[in-house]
């Protein structure tokens, strides 16, 4: 066997509740994604979403699978738990994907204001 499964994180913030904003987000955070860690979307097993309670607009696994090759991404939207004081209008996502063993650093994607979850990461400019 000469691959296995990885595990990608990210997460993304919104300026607000809508569809546009969503979307824009989401699709920002998967580009990110699948540039920094040449991801092809054939080698992607799912993908888990959560958002913050206060976004309800639309399902982020909706945005994704529009994208090609990730209808046949199992995808699943969640609610975050909500813990108070934690940053709001948050999108975060969890990619299980099937790469080489010798697979390159993974590299996870903290965008817009999601950056202050992972401070210890480097991010691309």
């Amino acid at each position: 066997m000469n691959w296995r499964v990885w595990a990608i994180r990210g997460a993304v913030t919104v300026p607000e509740n809508s569809t546009a904003a969503m979307t824009e987000a989401v699709l920002e955070l998967l580009d990110a994604l699948e540039s920094r860690n040449q991801l092809d979307p054939t080698c992607i097993i799912s993908a888990t979403f959560s958002v913050t309670r206060d976004l309800d607009a639309l399902f982020p696994a909706a945005i994704a699978r529009q994208r090609p090759g990730w209808d046949r991404v199992a995808l699943l939207d969640l609610q975050h738990m909500h813990v108070v004081g934690s940053l709001p209008r948050c999108i975060r996502v969890l990619i299980h994907v099937q790469l080489d063993l010798l697979a390159p650093v993974i590299h996870h994607a903290y965008l817009r204001e999601a950056e202050a979850l992972r401070p210890d990461l480097e991010y691309f400019s």
